[in-house]
């Protein structure tokens, strides 16, 4: 579904990594690690297109991204939920129109959608904070709600940067398990984290590939992780 074929990029000037290849194919899951800086986020955003390699290939769903307009950028990343550190939310939005925008822009807003968005924020523990705005929440809280609009739509890929990041372990197995779901039902799942502990926990459950970027390369992650 998402195919990065021998992939560089350079930022400043300065190389961040190269010779990296990695496939996400359906039912696939994968921890991404490594130390800060070594760019485990610019990884991230070329996996939907947000940035271009500068040498090899970045393929959406068997389309090469630097063939692709942005209208085909656009409707490839409909089919991604992408959770970002910062959360990227509309602030003028309540958390639950937020969860829902990825619904409300595709016109699949309905009685079965808006009961499913009320699951959903009940599962990550968000029914109280439906209708605050995202700069009432506290950090783990917006994670939570970035996490429920990354999956509201069942998507064929969930990219996560940092989700568990300031969330304390029940609720980070919580969101995890909501994952690990959506990963046997064929979705492919790619996680950046530096939490050790969540990777043993998860892979528990799960057949997870971690991976480490580390000294500009992308190395498989010894069995010991």
């Amino acid at each position: 579904m998402i195919e990065l074929d021998d992939i560089a990029y350079a930022y400043d000037g300065r190389a961040l990594f190269s010779g990296v290849s990695l496939a996400l194919t359906p039912g696939s899951f994968h921890f991404l690690t490594g130390p800060s800086g070594s760019g485990k986020t610019t990884l991230i955003r070329l996996c939907y297109g947000a940035l271009a390699a500068n040498t090899g290939s970045v393929r959406l769903f068997g389309k090469n991204v630097a063939e692709m307009n942005r209208d085909q950028v656009a409707l490839a990343r409909r089919r991604i939920g992408i959770v970002h550190q910062d959360g990227q939310f509309l602030d003028h939005l309540s958390v639950r129109e937020n969860v829902a925008l990825p619904l409300t822009v595709s016109n699949r807003m309905d009685d079965e959608a808006a009961a499913q968005i009320d699951d959903l924020l009940a599962w990550t523990g968000l029914s109280t904070s439906a209708d605050r705005s995202p700069p009432e929440l506290s950090g783990g809280e917006r994670q939570r709600a970035a996490l429920a609009r990354a999956v509201i739509m069942s998507p064929e890929v969930v990219l996560a940067d940092e989700p568990t990041g300031n969330i304390d372990a029940e609720m980070s197995d919580r969101l995890i398990a909501l994952l690990v779901e959506l990963n046997r039902m064929g979705r492919a799942v790619l996680i950046a984290t530096h939490d050790m502990s969540l990777i043993r926990r998860t892979k528990a459950q799960v057949a997870a590939r971690v991976v480490r970027l580390t000294k500009g390369r992308l190395e498989m992650a010894g069995a010991d992780l």
